[in-house]
């Protein structure tokens, strides 16, 4: 009897315990998931029923925006299952397996349901019901073993402001219905949820101020509810970079560690625009690539001097004029034997280290590959790192700057091509006047102003190229860089012939596929796309807003930019290209 007392006492101890903050978040969390699951049984029940298109509609739109009461732990904790719920409705290539992946989840649904509902896709779209509740009841299974600390939180919570500024009020992620704004008033509330935790019991010098920027953020969004007139730049300057700055001085109070994890975007930014916010280190992947001082000066020589090709009479600034941006504002370079072209635009080597993919057919993965690759090419440099190494090495002022730069003074491929690489990434450092406009350091006129709002809204060219780094590699992780289908016509305004990473991986999906390059100092690159087939900003302007290859009347089935016309006004692009002259270094300035 004794022990049962015993037992008795220690459960009821155990139960009057305060619960940890962490885990009355994830209960939060637990709950939203339920409702999320109703929400889409509810949307699968009116189609099924044969209900009206409204209806039909209405309830798609309630669904996902449930969904974004679950997105922040969901994207956190378990990514891959995140996306089999709300990814792009494109298929991908699994480059491990070599097989093509069909689109599934929210954004695959929301094409059959909008603009019209078709009662012949009746079928299709309970089928796609059917896997986004198969994710759901993953999703439910997964996140029962999340281990969740209030570190963690802290990080999800920024990590969703970030997410909100890059694919949710440009439009990614609500493509058709374009209910954004809506969709990032339920993201802010989810956010001030998991705040208020926090708050009870303790005092956080800076809560009142986060809360209120919150509640300042959920008005603008209600009153300022047209997609297109949206204004992003004050909504980002005023409500979102403050909360995000916000959330890391509490986090900072509090006493939770920053994560120890080095990432593309650095954990101690408290902005997606602090200067130096991204770590070029991060991108490079190995211990042994890190960029030093004396690399970067080594790397700087190497990459002017001939002696890395074939003949002697070409170096890498042969193609990459530091005055053009580190391009050579021809539309194609001449070959080593000065009498065919290369194969592809000279591309821009100012901030490429903020990428996951290199080339325009995306083959290598880090600077340093791409080194070896172009001083390889016979058709652009057709050097032999091992020749070069053996020459560099009779020099006594390199054998000098190896042993500075190396610790052990070696002169072979990996060190030269590291060197390279090296001085390479020492090029990317945003210092825009967008970057001071985003920093509080400087205005925007009012062209400039609405061109930004019209690149991450109504032009959608942010769904794409994505802020801030305006590459195509994908916020708020920077894991991946993307590719694109544009449909890109030749000189001759037919659809250009080359078949891009089709080339290298040979799935169908990837035929005319390009990686999205950065439009950082877009103004010094002309002329454009991987042929240089546009010379001006305005004809590449012209071409999205007619929708593409599709848009100009080409055959272009796995095209993946939108064929819709963007219907922008003479005024609008000019506005679009102002603004984009505000992504000029001031380094290239003079």
């Amino acid at each position: 009897m004794k022990k049962i007392y015993c037992l008795l006492f220690l459960v009821s101890l155990v139960a009057c315990q305060k619960k940890n903050k962490h885990q009355e978040v994830n209960e939060l969390f637990q709950s939203d998931i339920t409702l999320l699951v109703e929400k889409v049984a509810k949307l699968k029940y009116s189609v099924q029923a044969d209900s009206t298109e409204a209806q039909i509609q209405r309830q798609f739109i309630e669904a996902h925006q449930s969904f974004k009461k679950v997105e922040m732990i969901s994207e956190y904790y378990s990514p891959a299952v995140a996306k089999s719920i709300n990814g792009p409705a494109i298929p991908e290539f699994e480059e491990n397996d070599n097989v093509t992946v069909s689109p599934e989840g929210f954004q695959v649904i929301e094409e059959l349901v909008f603009p019209k509902y078709n009662k012949e896709s009746k079928k299709e779209l309970l089928k796609e019901l059917g896997i986004l509740s198969s994710n759901l009841i993953r999703l439910e299974k997964v996140s029962n073993s999340n281990e969740l600390t209030d570190a963690h939180v802290f990080d999800a919570m920024r990590l969703e402001v970030y997410r909100i500024i890059t694919l949710g009020i440009t439009g990614f992620d609500s493509p058709v219905v374009l209910n954004s704004l809506p969709e990032a008033s339920v993201s802010l509330e989810t956010i001030e949820k998991y705040y208020r935790v926090y708050l009870e019991n303790k005092t956080v010098s800076n809560a009142q101020q986060v809360l209120n920027i919150l509640e300042k953020g959920k008005k603008y969004l209600k009153t300022n509810n047209n997609f297109n007139a949206f204004d992003r730049a004050y909504f980002i300057k005023e409500i979102l970079n403050p909360l995000s700055k916000g959330l890391f001085k509490t986090q900072s109070e509090l006493g939770f560690p920053l994560m120890k994890e080095q990432r593309g975007l650095k954990v101690t930014a408290q902005t997606l625009f602090d200067k130096d916010a991204f770590d070029a280190e991060a991108f490079s992947g190995f211990p042994d690539y890190i960029t030093t001082t004396e690399k970067i000066t080594l790397g700087k020589k190497l990459f002017n001097d001939p002696i890395l090709s074939g003949n002697n009479t070409r170096s890498c600034a042969s193609c990459h004029h530091a005055e053009k941006a580190f391009t050579d504002g021809l539309e194609r370079a001449v070959s080593l034997d000065g009498k065919s072209m290369i194969q592809r635009n000279t591309p821009t080597l100012a901030n490429i280290a903020f990428q996951r993919a290199f080339f325009a057919d995306s083959r290598v993965s880090y600077l340093e590959d791409q080194a070896i690759a172009v001083i390889k090419n016979e058709n652009e440099m057709h050097g032999s790192l091992d020749k070069s190494a053996k020459e560099i090495q009779k020099k006594e002022d390199y054998v000098k700057e190896f042993k500075k730069a190396f610790p052990k003074g070696e002169i072979n491929e990996f060190t030269i091509k590291n060197a390279l690489a090296s001085y390479i990434r020492s090029l990317s450092h945003y210092d825009s006047k967008f970057d001071a406009f985003m920093q509080n350091k400087t205005t925007f006129t009012a062209d400039e102003k609405a061109g930004f709002n019209l690149f991450a809204g109504k032009a959608k060219c942010a769904t794409c190229h994505f802020i801030p780094l305006t590459n195509g590699t994908v916020p708020p992780n920077f894991n991946k860089s993307e590719s694109e289908i544009l449909g890109v016509p030749n000189k001759n305004k037919k659809l250009d012939g080359d078949l891009g990473k089709f080339v290298i991986t040979q799935a169908s999906i990837h035929k005319n596929s390009f990686k999205t390059p950065t439009i950082r100092n877009i103004a010094l690159t002309a002329p454009y796309m991987h042929n240089g087939v546009y010379k001006t900003l305005e004809e590449v302007i012209d071409f999205y807003n007619e929708g593409g290859g599709i848009g100009l009347g080409f055959e272009v089935p796995n095209q993946t930019l939108p064929e819709d016309k963007l219907n922008l006004s003479d005024k609008e692009k000019q506005q679009l290209i102002i603004f984009m002259k505000t992504l000029t270094d001031k380094k290239y300035l003079n």
